[in-house]
């Protein structure tokens, strides 16, 4: 059934990391509820093929809108371009990111950025452009996805704990930020593994590719989690079983966790292919990769 913004129209929400992953699982589930949707990513080609399955899923509208998360004037525009079709703007759902593996000193200097930047200097450039409008309109929800990694860090994936701790530091600062406006919500979503190709666009410098850490989740599980947080605005959401004690034993027991978190994190979280060093979709969306699901099992 339709989500019915205040005047009982379709809700408008725009999606970023549109064209794969869990933004284009959040994406199908709302076109089954009837939104109208505005989808960002950086390639048009996937998200062309994202919006065909939407409007076919049952969405009210599909508007395409190519897009870096980092292009300032792009953003701009969009946002714009949003509010001018549909007359206002009710949710965002910010999914976009980039990852890296490698140690800190083997992965290249404007990698490393870029990951960090797409995280957390493209969730700024979203809130900018988006919050003015949450305010003129008295309301808004902008939901962030994180990770578990923006609450514990591993070896091999700094640069991305890097990214979503700074990022989970702007989403409170968000919420610290919009408290002088009731009608507007700024809510975190934390996936643990989830089975995306996230995991094999990204770039590499470790050896390998990598592969989601279990208990594995699939996208549209964790897009049931993004749309209860718009059912239901809430801070913080978890969608991940394992991911309070994951929690729990870094800040608790910091030494055994230092001690154990890189052999498990080379046993289950890298596929161990040999692969050469590769800058993945870091710089460049590789629209032969996007899909909702990855190559694994996922419950």
């Amino acid at each position: 059934m339709p989500i019915p913004d205040p005047s009982g129209s379709p809700l408008t929400v725009l999606v970023t990391g549109a064209s794969s992953g869990i933004g284009r699982a959040t994406a199908l589930r709302l076109a089954g509820r009837g939104a109208n949707l505005v989808l960002v990513a950086r390639g048009r080609s996937a998200l062309e093929e994202t919006a065909e399955e939407l409007r076919a899923a049952g969405a009210a509208a599909v508007t395409v809108c190519p897009a870096d998360v980092l292009d300032e004037e792009g953003i701009a525009a969009v946002v714009a371009a949003a509010v001018r079709e549909f007359g206002r703007l009710d949710v965002v759902v910010h999914s976009a990111q980039v990852m890296a593996y490698g140690r800190i000193e083997d992965v290249p200097k404007e990698v490393y950025e870029r990951v960090v930047d797409t995280s957390l200097h493209g969730t700024a450039t979203l809130a900018r452009h988006v919050l003015p409008v949450f305010r003129r309109q008295r309301g808004g929800h902008l939901v962030i996805v994180n990770s578990l990694l923006g609450t514990v860090t591993t070896p091999v994936l700094g640069s991305y704990a890097v990214a979503k701790w700074g990022q989970l530091a702007l989403a409170r600062v968000l919420q610290q930020e919009t408290r002088d406006e009731p009608g507007i919500s700024v809510s975190v979503v934390h996936p643990g593994g989830v089975n995306t190709p996230i995991y094999y666009q990204g770039a590499s410098y470790a050896g390998s590719t990598g592969r989601p850490p279990p208990p594995v989740y699939s996208a549209a599980r964790v897009a049931r989690r993004v749309l209860a947080t718009v059912d239901r605005p809430r801070r913080a959401v978890q969608a991940g079983v394992f991911n309070h004690v994951v929690t729990a034993g870094f800040r608790l027991l910091p030494g055994l966790y230092d001690r154990l978190v890189e052999p498990l994190l080379r046993t289950f979280a890298l596929a161990g292919d040999d692969a050469p060093p590769t800058e993945g979709n870091v710089f460049r969306s590789r629209p032969e990769g996007n899909a909702v699901e990855g190559r694994w099992r996922n419950i």
